[in-house]
């Protein structure tokens, strides 16, 4: 890998960019750095496809006038490129409507140093050529395990980056952070039909990562296990969501929670703060300080201090996903779930976000059911914001006695959230695989429209 990102393009840069819009006419302003190296490299049967390097340092400025805002941002980290930029985020915010909700984020609420130590950098850095050895080695005990035809690629990747914010009103933070990924993906073949398969794996440290070899073989077994897809006949019955998937069936309940949802009542679940909407028993946390975390951070993308906090407790809505803009229009105050990249306002995001898991492995949860659908891949989803009506595409496996029977492919699952979450069973087998984590989910009477 290229040599790690400095530690700012200067120190200079970014408290120089705030007082020059000062300067310039802004009543308050924000600055934000983003560095990053990262090496990337491909290969395809044994063979080198492609070497990916990367090497980038951008700004973004972000200004107020009165309760007018404007965003802008620039790869260039010259003097001229930044005179120009701060001519015109001021002129923009100028001519841009008010908003009565727009502001930097409380000064009460921003996070002091010194910051916790969540060990996010790993100085790991590895060459093209062991990064090629790494993604080969994942191609070829994919492509060993019999039944498997032909590769779509092994594929490894190690990076750097730093994040920096500056506010007018005295914030100044930055962090760093490396990640490290591996996987592979085949195509198994079984009577002329072929099906996809691969695994995948990130960290922020290289040695988490899980060795080539079984993370190319768990690329092989999953293909091989979807060959022969059977299509099943529409009908009602208990479905499982793998816990590889679980994560995107409560995915839809974070974007109801979300402030700036709420705040537009865009939002089934937008009455339901105080009350169940999960299972007796079931906790959803989001803990930013979780060392090592893919979705760690020290403070949230406003400056605002963060916390691990239940966002569903013993199946009760807790609290809303609040910004400062959405915390304004609502009432509140900032949960510290602010997410920006270098242009435009900040939205809202969770850290590192898990449900905690049940007494169940999956197979207690297939022996419990007995008969049903296991989910072990989703695409297409749709969702109605406002009734919490659901449906994905999915494949996965039917099972019987609680023992799987037959793959199934092209078959759709549906329902309505609040009624789906109320009857959620949860799994044992909860994994930190990302930012967001769930044991398998086993839901009863579940409309499934096959063939």
């Amino acid at each position: 890998m290229s040599e790690r990102p400095p530690s700012a393009a200067s120190p200079d840069i970014l408290p120089d960019l705030i007082a020059a819009a000062l300067r310039a006419g802004a009543d308050a302003a924000e600055a934000v750095s983003a560095e990053r190296a990262a090496l990337s490299v491909g290969v395809r049967n044994g063979v080198l496809e492609d070497v990916e390097r990367e090497e980038s340092r951008d700004l973004g400025l972000r200004v107020f006038i009165g309760r007018r805002q404007a965003t802008v941002s620039a790869s260039d980290l010259s003097e001229a490129t930044r005179n120009r930029l701060v001519e015109r985020a001021v002129a923009m915010a100028r001519l841009a409507p008010e908003d009565p909700f727009a502001g930097l984020a409380a000064q009460d609420r921003l996070a002091q140093g010194p910051y916790p130590e969540l060990d996010l950098y790993d100085a790991t850095e590895p060459g093209a050529s062991e990064l090629e050895t790494a993604a080969a080695e994942a191609e070829a005990a994919a492509l060993a395990i019999p039944g498997v035809a032909k590769s779509e690629g092994g594929h490894a990747s190690a990076s750097s980056s730093r994040w920096r914010l500056v506010t007018s009103h005295g914030f100044d933070g930055a962090y760093h952070g490396s990640a490290f990924s591996l996987g592979a993906g085949v195509i198994a073949e079984k009577d002329g039909a072929m099906e996809r398969g691969g695994e995948h794996r990130s960290a922020r440290h290289m040695e988490d990562i899980p060795s080539a070899a079984s993370i190319g073989a768990e690329a092989g077994r999953r293909a091989v296990a979807r060959t022969g897809p059977r299509k099943i006949a529409s009908t009602t019955a208990s479905v499982i969501f793998e816990n590889r998937v679980a994560a995107q069936v409560l995915s839809p309940l974070l974007g109801a929670i979300s402030g700036p949802s709420v705040a537009r009542g865009t939002s089934f679940l937008k009455n339901r703060m105080d009350q169940k909407v999960l299972p007796a028993g079931a906790d959803l946390i989001d803990d930013p300080f979780r060392p090592r975390g893919l979705g760690s951070t020290p403070f949230d993308d406003e400056g605002v201090a963060v916390s691990r906090r239940s966002i569903v407790e013993d199946g009760v809505l807790t609290t809303w996903l609040l910004n400062s803009a959405a915390a304004a229009q609502l009432g509140l105050t900032s949960t510290g779930h602010a997410s920006r990249g270098l242009a435009g306002p900040p939205g809202v995001a969770t850290h590192n976000l898990h449900l905690q898991p049940g007494e169940r492995g999956l197979a207690g949860l297939m022996a419990d059911a007995g008969t049903g659908l296991l989910v072990t891949s989703m695409f297409g989803p749709s969702l109605n914001a406002n009734t919490g009506d659901w449906s994905a595409g999915v494949s996965g496996f039917w099972f019987e006695q609680g023992e799987i029977a037959w793959p199934v492919s092209e078959v759709t699952v549906a329902g309505n959230l609040l009624d789906l979450y109320a009857r959620m069973e949860r799994g044992s087998d909860l994994e930190f695989r990302g930012s967001f984590n769930s044991p398998s989910l086993l839901f009863d009477a579940v409309a499934i429209a096959g063939k």
